[in-house]
């Protein structure tokens, strides 16, 4: 069976071999550092299994060349770059990483949040240059604040976990209530609408869907307090990228803005696309969009980093090997449906 692992560092490729080796798997191995998507799909159209991240593009004109592909493991816990209905529709088993990084990214997502109630950004700025004046730089304190949790999944719960350490108020907005948050965190059910209102700080912590496309937009974020904070650890396009911009541009959101991810992330972060002539025009506006937003003083931005620790790395590449062990024996684990989005 024809095995290829995309957007590998040389690091994983000597580990995933040793544990290949060390697991007896028999399989046919394959490593590139290039994502999958329609500009190479040529080179690999033969092979069995891909084991992909996130700059991989699996949509239908991609699958349809790859007549042989059995099985796709994404290295992550969001698989919005997979054609789940085609793959269903197709025989094709999708398998995910869920709960590699619940702690990590919560962790992360505080870091954003602590960096920008105390200035972190115009500080490190100003102190590079010499200058060690206090002015401007009056932070906030996090105990008592209100915080909304968007989300309250695998991520989220740590959020709260984290949240009610720092002594804050708070909110949850999600589809299902979870007693122990309330019994354990003093955690308050609200609506989406409520919550804006409400808190200090809003994070989000949702998968990408068509429920969740710009789920915080140009109309709900001005329902939001003038001075409120806004953290985006989980898909870009959960947040209208056009609604930071106006609200930044008419002085709201002073309390700063935290993105680990952001619309057309991938106009800007991959390499690849950089070299492209045929960006469409609306992945364009929008990373213009987040060029304007990278330069504001309470903004903080970030190359989709929030996972990225040795502990949560060595957890993703562990449980990808798990499910591609688990689907060989004919018992997959960590499979995702196309009426499914986690």
């Amino acid at each position: 069976m024809k095995v290829h692992f995309f957007e590998v560092e040389d690091w994983e490729r000597l580990y995933l071999e040793k544990k290949i080796k060390d697991m007896g798997l028999d399989v046919d191995l394959g490593f590139t550092k290039e994502p999958l998507d329609d500009t190479n799909v040529d080179l690999y159209k033969d092979i069995d299994v891909a084991i992909v991240f996130i700059y991989s593009k699996l949509n239908k004109d991609v699958l349809s060349k790859m007549q042989n592909l059995k099985l796709i493991i994404t290295r992550s816990t969001g698989y919005d770059h997979i054609d789940v209905e085609y793959t269903s529709k197709n025989g094709i088993t999708v398998c995910n990483v869920p709960g590699y990084g619940n702690n990590t990214v919560a962790e992360y997502t505080f870091a954003l949040i602590l960096a920008l109630a105390r200035k972190f950004k115009p500080m490190i700025e100003r102190t590079s240059k010499g200058i060690f004046s206090r002015d401007g730089l009056t932070g906030i304190d996090l105990m008592g604040k209100t915080i909304g949790v968007i989300g309250a999944g695998r991520i989220g719960k740590h959020v709260i976990r984290i949240a009610y350490g720092f002594g804050m108020k708070i909110l949850v907005y999600d589809r299902y209530k979870d007693q122990e948050l309330i019994d354990k965190y003093g955690a308050e059910y609200v609506g989406l609408e409520d919550l804006l209102r409400m808190s200090d700080i809003v994070t989000l912590h949702v998968p990408y869907n068509k429920s969740t496309h710009h789920l915080i937009n140009k109309f709900n974020i001005k329902l939001m307090k003038l001075d409120a904070m806004l953290i985006n650890t989980s898909r870009g396009p959960v947040v209208e990228m056009e609604a930071i911009v106006q609200a930044l541009k008419e002085g709201r959101l002073a309390g700063g803005v935290g993105l680990d991810t952001f619309e057309a992330e991938e106009v800007l972060i991959e390499e690849e696309y950089l070299k492209r002539d045929d960006i469409p025009a609306i992945k364009l506006k929008k990373a213009l969009e987040s060029f304007y937003v990278l330069h504001s003083e309470n903004v903080i931005v970030s190359p989709h980093n929030a996972y990225n620790t040795k502990d949560a790395l060595y957890r993703i590449l562990d449980i990808t090997l798990d499910n591609l062990k688990s689907y060989l024996e004919g018992n997959p684990k960590n499979k995702v449906e196309a009426s499914v989005n986690a």
